[in-house]
C-alpha cells in the first residue's frame, strides 16, 4: 500500500459515528518509510472520533503510532493541519507530518527535523 494521497487521507479522515466511540484497534493504514541518513519510520494510522478546536474548527480524532529507527515508540494524536496530515503531542515538541507518500518528524522546542525526506516504501 503506498501512493497514499487518496487512500491514506480518506482512511485518516474517516470519523467514528459518535464521540463516545473507542479508537480503532486495527490500523486504517500501515506504512513503512525510508528517510534521509538511512533512518526508518513505521507508522500505523488509526481513525478516531471528531474533536472541536477552541475556535470551532473540527479536528479529526485519529492518531499515529510510530516506531522510529532508533527504537523509540510514539503515539501522537491527529492535530489541525493546513495541508497534509499532522500529528502532535500536547506541547508540540514532537510533530509528525504526512502528505502523499512523504513524511517527516520534528522534535524539540525549535522543531528540528530529525527524520527528514521520508518516503513510503513500496512492498
Amino acid at each position: 500500500m503506498v501512493k497514499l494521497p487518496g487512500r491514506l487521507a480518506a482512511a485518516c479522515l474517516l470519523v467514528a459515528g459518535s464521540a463516545a466511540a473507542q479508537p480503532a484497534a486495527t490500523p486504517a493504514a500501515s506504512v513503512q518509510y525510508r528517510c534521509g541518513g538511512g533512518r526508518t519510520v513505521s507508522a500505523d494510522y488509526f481513525n478516531g472520533p471528531l474533536r472541536t478546536a477552541p475556535d470551532g474548527r473540527p479536528i479529526p480524532g485519529g492518531r499515529v503510532d510510530l516506531v522510529l529507527g532508533d527504537g523509540r515508540r510514539l503515539s501522537l494524536p491527529q492535530a489541525l493541519s493546513g495541508s497534509g496530515i499532522r500529528y502532535a503531542n500536547a506541547d508540540e515538541s514532537l510533530v509528525f507530518w504526512s502528505k502523499g507518500d512523504g513524511a517527516f518528524l520534528e522534535e524539540g522546542p525549535r522543531q528540528a527535523v530529525t527524520y527528514a525526506n521520508c518516503k513510503a516504501v513500496r512492498p
